[in-house]
């Protein structure tokens, strides 16, 4: 050893230096080889390592005594502790006091969220959310302020949350959206206050609407753009428009435009049309829409052959050829191929096929332009009602429900009678909205049948008022309820006053008396009319009117009524002829009356196809002081003009009538009985002044020192007869605001005397003497045209007329018009 010393210390500086950097280099491979020796042993001791547990390893780290929270003031401490993973006990896991952080920040109950460790301690320090004071809209005029609380989520007592605030902005502005104004701003503004509180405030700019300055199609050859731009249900914005929404920009409805062009082209043949493309582009200013409906129309298809295949028992197809309603050689419309399918495939239930099917097919012919349809009726799978649930209603008795509905446990359950059970219970209008849901039953051809409704108020307070040419300025009032109790009866008192007229009712009506398919009902009337506009007295009545009506199908139905009124007649002029003053006094009028309908019409009100007929009778004398029989009957038919105009805003309807009076023993021949024309069945001609009246004397030069009553006067007649033909049309660029016009022509005439005593010899009669004049049934001829306005103030009905054939003395009126609205 000795001898190497010297060696080793003769080595030299560099010597030294080399060595002692490789001593460096090597040190991170020592502690490596260290590391690998605790955590990798030698082989001999490999089960052993794998046999320590994770806990064991975690109990080697430090552990959380305790979990501290600092900074709540509202939020107890053991919410926020629940709302954490970690308990004391756990490891300082990294991962597990992440998961703690975005836990707490994920309930929103905090602005600011800090974890950190002190010693063995989790100390967690919040920052809480405001509490909400109110909710505050500033600058909204277009969008009510209960409007936009319905679709934001903040709410007052509720913990502010910067995020939530920033959605309920975006949905204010989908809000504006809907209604056009796509330039509108909404800034939400924070008020702190004391005590951690916040008040939101939205400030709104609304800006101008963004209307539709321009709609244009693009492909279309067959049909102009104008008749294109009556279909869609947009149009462009136009100083007219001022009460119509239809020009503002809505994406939803320019869905429903691109639904309502596919059913216009079906309809008139085009079985191969397409609709590419409907886009909305709003201009570089952000004042207006441009609205472009891209389509590709295609050939048009006439129907070829007409075919029926029937594989119902008993049901060969050629006895169904009757319900067969189109015919070869016309333009194909899909609307009519669905709707005879539909009433072939009612027929054949309501004659005990419950399951008959009809399913329309068409083989086209791209050729020949022509589309070859066929029936194709079969049974169809075979379900049975199980249970029958009435769901949701409050107020309305299930026995109201139930009775309208066309089924019932046991019976036959097709998807036609889901139809109708929805619209039976929709027509009720007792309910918000109506479901008819299905389920399995306990089988596979049973099936258990839901109705589930929301109830409405149906009560009603009405307030009116308004102008008629009849009775001048009218003002009424109203209190009704249409479902009493929940029972289905229908019970109201109302009243009208005007300038003419004045007039109370009282009303009851059970829609299902006796829970059968009968009507019955009641009325109680007391009505004042002062005629002195064109007549010379005045009339009074009050009574009682028993009603009670049945359906022997859904077109036919018959009704009966009962009056028993006290009239009297009063309230004359000096110069009334004596005709009027032989009426003068009280009466009573028993009355028996009957009227037999049969309507086919689509809708009662505007109808726009279909046909009514009625026939009614009256009987006078079932005790009382009038005796006499009256016969009435009129007809009216409308005619679609759908194939010929394009559209179905034409229609031509066509309506006749005629009644006649008989007396029988001896009663008073009251002329207050009598029909009288003009007015309203006879447009151009006063109310009643076409028809019998007395002729007005000039002087008393025939009888001197006795008194002359001079006043003509209406008195109707016996037989009237009237007819009309109107064709309602759209007026251009009016429609969009609710207003429909029309052109008629109407005749009618009116003839045979009915009064007390008759003073037409000069000889016998005297000074009583009183000429007639206009009893005769020549025609009387009136055309005109006319309007009507759904405006949002009320209907206002104006016509024109004038007369064209009429009788020397018939008393005219050109203009005639009635407005009124209940509010």
């Amino acid at each position: 050893m000795g001898a190497l010393l010297p060696v080793r210390k003769g080595l030299g500086l560099k010597s030294k230096r080399t060595a002692l950097l490789a001593s460096v280099c090597m040190l991170p491979v020592l502690l490596a080889n260290k590391a690998s020796a605790q955590f990798y042993p030698k082989r001999h001791n490999a089960s052993a390592t794998r046999a320590v547990s994770s806990e064991d390893r975690a109990a080697r780290g430090p552990r959380i005594t305790a979990i501290e929270v600092h900074g709540n003031d509202r939020i107890e401490t053991s919410t926020v502790l629940s709302y954490m993973v970690v308990r004391p006990g756990d490891a300082f896991s990294q991962d597990d006091l992440d998961r703690s952080l975005k836990t707490l920040y994920a309930t929103g109950l905090f602005k600011d969220v800090a974890l950190h460790r002190s010693g063995d301690v989790l100390q967690v320090q919040v920052v809480e959310n405001p509490i909400v004071n109110r909710i505050v809209f500033e600058g909204n005029h277009a969008a009510k302020d209960e409007d936009l609380r319905k679709v934001i989520s903040l709410r007052p007592r509720a913990v502010f949350s910067s995020e939530t605030t920033t959605a309920d902005r975006q949905k204010i502005l989908e809000i504006y959206a809907q209604k056009a104004r796509y330039g509108a701003d909404v800034t939400p503004q924070i008020v702190r206050l004391a005590h951690n509180r916040v008040d939101v405030v939205f400030q709104i700019t609304e800006g101008p609407q963004t209307l539709i300055k321009k709609i244009s199609f693009v492909g279309n050859k067959f049909f102009s753009e104008a008749q294109l731009a009556s279909v869609v249900s947009s149009k462009e914005t136009a100083w007219y428009r001022f009460f119509s929404s239809s020009d503002e920009y809505n994406p939803e409805r320019l869905r429903y435009d691109a639904e309502l062009l596919r059913r216009f082209y079906l309809a008139n043949g085009f079985v191969d049309f397409e609709m590419i493309n409907a886009t909305g582009e709003m201009s570089p200013d952000r004042k207006s829409f441009y609205v472009t409906f891209t389509l590709k129309e295609g050939p048009r298809y006439r129907l070829g052959k007409l075919d029926i295949r029937s594989s119902l028992r008993h049901v060969p197809a050629l006895s169904l050829r009757k319900y067969i309603e189109l015919f070869p050689n016309q333009w194909y419309d899909g609307n009519a191929v669905q709707h005879n399918a539909t009433n072939m495939e009612e027929a054949l239930q309501g004659e005990g096929h419950p399951f008959a099917v009809v399913r329309p097919s068409i083989a086209r012919n791209p050729e020949k332009h022509v589309v070859n349809l066929l029936f194709d009726v079969s049974e169809g799978p075979r379900m049975y009602v199980e249970r029958l649930d009435i769901n949701g209603n409050t107020i309305t008795q299930d026995g109201v429900i139930r009775r309208q509905l066309p089924m019932t446990e046991g019976d036959p359950y097709t998807p036609m009678f889901k139809k109708y059970a929805k619209q039976a219970l929709q027509d009720l209008g007792y309910f918000k909205s109506v479901s008819i849901d299905q389920s399995q039953g306990s089988a596979p051809d049973k099936v258990n049948v839901s109705a589930n409704v929301v109830e409405k108020p149906t009560g009603e307070f009405s307030l009116g008022g308004g102008y008629s040419t009849d009775v001048g300025i009218i003002g009424n009032m109203g209190l009704k309820q249409h479902n009493l109790l929940g029972t289905g009866i229908d019970a109201g008192i109302s009243g009208t006053m005007a300038y003419y007229e004045r007039q109370a009712d009282i009303s009851v009506t059970d829609p299902f008396f006796l829970n059968r398919n009968l009507v019955a009902g009641v009325d109680l009337f007391y009505i004042d009319n002062r005629y002195q506009t064109y007549q010379n007295y005045s009339e009074g009545r009050y009574g009682i009117t028993l009603r009670m009506g049945y359906s022997y199908t859904n077109h036919l139905s018959q009704s009966w009524n009962y009056t028993l009124t006290h009239r009297s007649i009063g309230g004359s002029w000096s110069e009334t002829s004596w005709y009027i003053l032989d009426q003068q006094g009280s009466s009573l009028l028993s009355q028996l009356g009957t009227t037999l309908m049969y309507d086919t019409r689509d809708r009662r009100l505007m109808p726009h196809k279909g046909y009514v007929i009625r026939a009614a009778g009256d009987f006078a004398g079932i005790g009382g002081d009038e005796k006499y029989v009256r016969g009435k009957f009129d007809a009216a038919y409308y005619l679609p003009l759908d194939d010929l105009m394009g559209n179905h805003d034409w229609t031509v309807e066509f309506k006749t009538g005629t009644g006649y009076l008989a007396d029988w023993g001896n009663g008073r021949h009251d002329v207050i009985d009598n029909f009288y024309l003009g007015g309203s069945n006879l447009r151009g001609f006063l109310d009643g002044g076409a028809g019998p009246r007395s002729v007005g004397q000039t002087s008393s030069t025939y009888f001197p020192g006795q008194a002359i009553h001079s006043q003509e006067d209406l008195l109707g007649g016996r037989f009237i007869y009237t007819g009309s033909a109107q064709v309602n049309f759209p007026i251009p660029f009016a429609s969009g605001m609710g207003i429909r016009g029309r052109g008629f022509v109407d005749t009618g005439s009116l003839a045979g005397v009915r009064v007390k005593n008759l003073y037409t010899n000069r000889a016998q009669d005297g000074y009583h003497y009183t000429a007639i004049s206009g009893d005769t049934l020549t025609p009387r001829v009136s055309a005109g045209a006319g309007f009507s306005w759904q405006s949002p103030f009320g209907l206002l009905n104006i016509d024109c007329g004038i007369p064209v054939v009429r009788s020397r003395n018939d008393r005219t009126q050109l203009l005639r018009f009635g407005f009124g609205q209940q509010f």
